[in-house]
């Protein structure tokens, strides 16, 4: 697909399929590249803001249509796979998490099925959606897997990061959050400089490992698909379904992953001890 009506080559396919369309802003804050490229901080990712905000309120939908829906008698098909999310959400919180808060069940269904229909938007054929918005909208960029970029898998630790000291200093206290940054591991005073810098380090390696293990998987995965398509039609068929049915696992399995590190850590800020 090219921008400009001459054939891309296959390096430059490549980086355009890996290019985010972008709302820039100069110093006045006024718009004013589509697809701007060296625009610095206040640099928005439409694409990514578009689909992830709009698979956010689809899953909200979705849910609230099964639940005002639900029925004591048979239930339909898709009130079964809601009450199989819920239910599993619900016994994995029970079994993983020490503390007593209602919001992180909740929190953890959210964060499972909103991540997972993130990266099933990864099984779209990559041309499809971005050719489309090239020829009807005029839009040169469009990557449609909001867990490719960065920025929103790490918006997303960042998130469960604030909740992690939120709920640190809520239940241990600013005294008893400080001297397990301090006392720990070593329980002396000499040492609190060096467990003040090994407690930092593991604190904030918590939400970078969180982006960057499900970034850096769908990231692949996305960039494997893109390969296949410089392929010849009929090498593309034989290697793209294979992998489509393998990368259903990888959807499902670092949606797992992510929410499971969610609840782990912050039953581990719950703990008092």
């Amino acid at each position: 697909m090219a921008t400009t009506g001459e054939a891309l080559t296959a390096t430059g396919y490549i980086q355009h399929h890996l290019t985010n369309a972008k709302m820039c802003f100069d110093e006045s804050g006024v718009a004013f590249n589509y697809a701007c490229q060296d625009a610095g901080f206040w640099t928005w990712h439409v694409d990514s803001l578009l689909f992830s905000v709009g698979l956010g309120m689809l899953f909200l939908w979705l849910f609230r249509k099964a639940g005002k829906k639900a029925t004591t008698g048979v239930p339909g098909k898709f009130q079964c796979f809601v009450e199989m999310c819920v239910e599993g959400v619900d016994r994995i919180v029970k079994d993983s998490f020490s503390g007593r808060n209602a919001l992180i069940a909740p929190l953890a269904l959210t964060i499972f099925i909103w991540v997972f229909l993130m990266n099933l938007m990864d099984l779209v054929p990559i041309d499809f959606v971005p050719e489309a918005a090239n020829r009807l909208l005029g839009v040169p960029y469009l990557k449609i897997v909001p867990t490719t970029d960065l920025n929103v898998t790490l918006g997303m630790s960042l998130s469960v990061f604030a909740l992690i000291i939120f709920y640190s200093i809520k239940v241990k206290g600013v005294g008893g959050f400080t001297k397990e940054m301090t006392l720990n591991p070593f329980n002396h005073w000499a040492l609190i400089p060096v467990n003040l810098i090994l407690e930092t380090v593991t604190l904030v390696a918590k939400p970078i490992s969180l982006a960057l293990r499900l970034f850096g998987n769908l990231y692949a995965g996305e960039l494997i698909f893109i390969l296949i398509a410089l392929m010849p039609w009929w090498a593309q068929f034989a290697l793209s379904v294979p992998w489509a049915i393998f990368h259903i696992l990888v959807i499902v399995l670092q949606a797992f992953i992510f929410m499971m590190l969610t609840i782990v850590y912050l039953s581990m800020a719950h703990e008092e001890h």
